[in-house]
């Protein structure tokens, strides 16, 4: 049975509590939300009565960290067929523009618009057994796509997420997490982290929101 994790708890993802093991050849860390219903009764984010649709994206975002905490590599810029520039492209920075690490042992599954539907609204599968001893921890973000200029926050976030699942889909931890008014005008969340310790690999539930949108500005600190 998964654990239900608690702001700030670590847990041991290889062995848990009651002696179940369990295979981290590939973890699936699975991030879910639903966006809080509006005092009309519909959804943001969805079609409504024949109203233009209001995107309201969040954006499932995994840094690369080495024993210093740092991202070493952060890509190189791609321009496109159309002209339009990439940056950080194929480093060890895993978002909707590089969604596949070079390596191939961690990427991204795909980006969902509005958070529709049950289960898991986007997925980073990361091969741990697999990944380059100089990386020492994985940090997992989620962002609201260009939150701040449609005023979009998690405190309209409800049903938050993130899990993590083995090779044989087994969960092994899930961190939830509601949007409430302290949460208003934060467009991010740092919400997880798994980091290496002991020769086996750690989950923290970390749940720590920030104001900005901004790729570039999350990635300041590492």
């Amino acid at each position: 049975m998964a654990i239900n994790l608690v702001k700030g708890q670590t847990i041991d993802l290889r062995k848990n509590d009651k002696g179940e093991s369990f295979d981290l050849s590939s973890v699936t860390i699975g991030l879910g939300w639903d966006v809080r219903k509006t005092h009309g009764g519909g959804f943001l984010g969805k079609l409504f009565g024949g109203a233009e649709e209001a995107e309201y994206d969040l954006d499932a975002i995994a840094f690369l960290l080495d024993k210093n905490g740092k991202v070493a590599n952060r890509g190189y810029a791609k321009q496109t067929a159309n002209g339009r520039t990439i940056n950080m492209f194929e480093g060890d920075v895993i978002y909707f523009n590089s969604m596949r690490h070079p390596s191939g042992h961690i990427w991204l599954t795909g980006d969902n618009r509005t958070g529709a539907g049950d289960g898991d609204d986007e997925q980073i599968i990361v091969k741990l057994d697999s990944l380059d001893p100089k990386y020492d921890r994985i940090l997992f973000l989620v962002a609201i796509y260009q939150g701040r200029k449609n005023n979009q926050h998690f405190g309209m976030v409800e049903n938050a997420f993130i899990r993590a699942v083995d090779n044989h889909g087994k969960e092994i931890a899930k961190f939830s997490l509601s949007g409430d008014s302290t949460y208003n005008g934060m467009c991010s969340m740092t919400f997880a982290e798994v980091y290496r310790k002991d020769g086996t690999w750690k989950f923290r539930a970390i749940g720590d929101p920030q104001t900005t949108d901004s790729l570039s500005e999350l990635l300041r600190t590492y």
